[in-house]
């Protein structure tokens, strides 16, 4: 394959992924892409099987059929610990830090243990404040994770997979317990990521923060993909509006903002 075509592969394919769990189909015959550089975004209802196509992504759960790619290259036989380490980094839907530790220890474990097994001579105390600076987070580096709120200690999670320097990196409902201010703030965080290089696989119910940011943004239902495409085209799909964006006063309510706004 000549370097051209190798530019055009995208960093992560989903190739007709399926998830059979005994008589429940959790995913069937999922497509999915994700570039550097940009925010994907993954929404649909609950159990529409967001989580499980991560779970898959990362090695926690093996495919029933299907294939996973990071840069052409086939994962689906890796443990969790081999993909780690070619890029994949995760945040998960219910929040996962070292609570007794500091935010700064919570960055530094990992760009310490990246340390170990990349065997690079790099700095970990500078990596850590510069990731710190990254995601606002030195006013606070040395309280206690638990004492946080939780906006700040979802900021610690991030930071701490920015630690291991991914180039793919998945986000489970990360805005979760942030207020409006605080998710808009979220939003442009996750763009100045996104310029870094970093591609970025966003799950996330806020429907305002999705279409803020997001190039390309899957809908997920009833574990298949129900419609895929830049932000005004998934505002403009009627079976999205049934099937999920619909649902409820808040869902409408955020949809026909992003539609009147243009």
């Amino acid at each position: 394959m000549s370097p051209a075509a190798e530019s055009e592969l995208p960093l992560l394919e989903v190739d007709d992924v399926a998830v059979r769990f005994g008589g429940l189909q959790a995913l069937r015959g999922v497509h999915l892409e994700a570039e550097p550089g940009s925010v994907t975004g993954l929404i649909g209802p609950n159990g529409a099987g967001k989580t499980t196509l991560f779970n898959v992504i990362c090695g926690y759960q093996p495919a029933t059929t299907g294939r996973v790619r990071l840069d052409g290259g086939d994962l689906s036989s890796l443990p969790p610990h081999r993909r780690a380490r070619l890029g994949i980094a995760r945040t998960f839907q219910r929040l996962e830090t070292f609570g007794s530790l500091s935010a700064r220890d919570n960055i530094r474990v990992a760009a310490e243990v990246r340390r170990g097994w990349s065997r690079e001579k790099v700095d970990t105390d500078r990596i850590t404040d510069e990731i710190l600076d990254l995601v606002g987070l030195r006013a606070v580096a040395d309280e206690q994770v638990d004492a946080m709120p939780t906006g700040l200690a979802r900021l610690v999670e991030l930071g701490r997979a920015l630690a291991t320097q991914p180039r793919l990196l998945l986000l489970d409902e990360p805005s979760s317990g942030l207020d409006e201010s605080e998710s808009e703030d979220f939003g442009r965080l996750l763009l100045r990521i996104a310029e870094t290089g970093v591609g970025i696989l966003l799950v996330e119910h806020d429907i305002d923060l999705v279409m803020a940011v997001c190039s390309v943004i899957y809908v997920l239902d009833f574990g298949s993909i129900l419609a895929s495409g830049p932000p005004a085209e998934i505002q403009r799909n009627e079976a999205v509006r049934a099937a999920y964006l619909g649902v409820g006063d808040e869902a409408e309510h955020a949809i026909e903002k992003r539609v009147a706004a243009g």
